[in-house]
């Protein structure tokens, strides 16, 4: 009874929860992947048979999908920072066109220089 819930619930909830902290730190799901694989091949003949095995690429499995959807909540995190930070320089650039295309309006004006091409108005 211990051995299923241990093949059942305590690996699988460690594997999880190993991969979400590992993922951060390695960037590659992959890698990851490798390190989980690694560790239970080493835990199967240790301390298990061969019929463990076959858990272990579950296992692997398993933390390859879960660093890859961690991987891709902080992407998605990141762009979502990155388009916050581009609209807000898109909005201040905007509002210094405006400020300059105004107090370039009174100064062309005042010149006689058209407004559209830069061009000198003609005195007709």
């Amino acid at each position: 009874m211990n051995f299923i819930l241990l093949i059942f619930f305590a690996f699988p909830l460690a594997t999880i929860i190993f991969s979400i902290v590992l993922e951060p730190v390695l960037r590659n799901p992959v890698r990851v992947a490798a390190i989980t694989f690694a560790i239970f091949l080493v835990i199967t003949f240790a301390f298990f048979d061969t019929m463990f095995l076959i858990a272990t690429l579950i296992y692997t499995m398993l933390s390859f999908v879960v660093a890859y959807i961690v991987q891709l909540v902080y992407r998605l995190k990141n762009n979502r920072r990155v388009s916050d930070d581009l609209i807000n320089l898109n909005m201040r650039t905007e509002e210094a066109l405006n400020t300059l295309a105004n107090s370039n309006m009174l100064t062309n004006n005042s010149l006689n220089i058209c407004n559209v091409c830069g061009r000198p108005r003609r005195n007709t």
